[in-house]
């Protein structure tokens, strides 16, 4: 139980609270032992799992209504949607301690990467062709970046470009002009290039770890900013660390953000314009086989990526965010 600041210790609270903390780590420790064991399993059990395993997976998402698998606000049926995850693109595992190293991937899987979506007749869109007049049809993906790592600009702008290609880029804007991330100018670049600038928070804190008031100022300052520096107005929000549930949902959309995106794998079958996308998170060493699978959403590959993501969420409800990141750590390396 945590104590009043500025009050006196009492022994016997501070005691159960410190074993109560001991076995909530030896709980997580546990289970997640048991994942780190299972993590490569292809058994019966992982095969015979279907899309709708988990509430709320690839069909009714937060705030969707059952059964109404279209837009609200424009009526157009929602198939299929990707939405690719990538944060930098680096020769070698760079991250600066901004992300996990296993999310920055090489100019040569980036380029292959968006080479196969060509040849398979999928375009890149932007979230406010979602809900417009795109009445195109065809295969649909929407690439994302997330945090504003400098290779955004001085890698995969080019590559994009040469294929007509477009993503959204979501900048946490206190990275802004620091080491190896975007300048201001560079984020004007991207903006100025037709790709979508969006938040990601101010200083990619956990948004769920926040007070009211922190969570107002960290999305309301984030929004000013990139806001300013676009002179675009910005209205996306990737949560930071895909960590969030309904109460920062409401407070994004009361602040006027309109599309809202986790780090959830999953197919996006029956989006609503006002619930989470989720994303499909491109990793280091990804083959082509997999990355096929996971945007085409068949094989073991993407449900295996699924259920480990729901299995981590007990640990981290049990331990907080905090407690987690540091026993995921030892456990699983940075």
């Amino acid at each position: 139980m945590e104590l009043a600041r500025g009050s006196d210790p009492q022994p016997a609270v501070e005691h159960r609270g410190s074993a109560e903390i001991q076995r909530k780590h030896r709980d997580a420790h546990d289970h997640l032992q048991t994942l780190k064991r299972n993590r490569d399993d292809e058994s019966i059990e992982w095969l015979s799992m279907t899309d709708n395993a988990f509430p709320g997976a690839g069909g009714e998402r937060h705030g969707a209504q059952p059964g109404h698998g279209h837009d609200r606000r424009s009526g157009m049926a929602q198939a299929s949607l990707p939405v690719l995850m990538y944060h930098g693109i680096h020769a070698d595992a760079s991250s600066r301690g901004r992300y996990e190293p296993v999310y920055s991937v090489t100019a040569q899987a980036f380029s292959a990467q968006i080479d196969w979506l060509l040849a398979q007749g999928y375009r890149s869109v932007r979230l406010d062709d979602l809900c417009g007049d795109d009445a195109r049809g065809g295969k649909r993906v929407v690439i994302t970046f997330d945090d504003g790592d400098v290779s955004n600009f001085e890698v995969a702008l080019p590559l994009l470009r040469e294929r007509g290609f477009v993503a959204e880029f979501f900048v946490t804007s206190d990275f802004i002009g620091t080491d190896g991330m975007l300048t201001s100018a560079d984020v004007r670049a991207l903006s100025a290039a037709g790709m979508g600038v969006q938040s990601h928070g101010r200083t990619h804190r956990y948004l769920e770890d926040l007070a009211p008031g922190d969570l107002d100022e960290e999305l309301s300052f984030s929004r000013q900013v990139l806001e300013q520096v676009t002179g675009k107005a910005v209205d996306a929000l990737a949560l930071p660390g895909g960590r969030g549930g309904e109460r920062e949902r409401l407070v994004a959309q009361r602040l006027g953000y309109r599309y809202l995106l986790n780090s959830e794998p999953g197919p996006n079958r029956g989006w609503h314009a006002d619930s989470y996308l989720q994303r499909l998170a491109v990793t280091r060493g990804m083959g082509m086989k997999e990355f096929a699978g996971m945007v085409t959403w068949s094989g073991i590959g993407p449900r295996m990526a699924r259920m480990r993501y729901h299995a981590l969420r007990l640990p981290k409800r049990m331990l907080g965010n905090r407690r987690y990141e540091q026993l995921r750590a030892r456990m699983f390396g940075p």
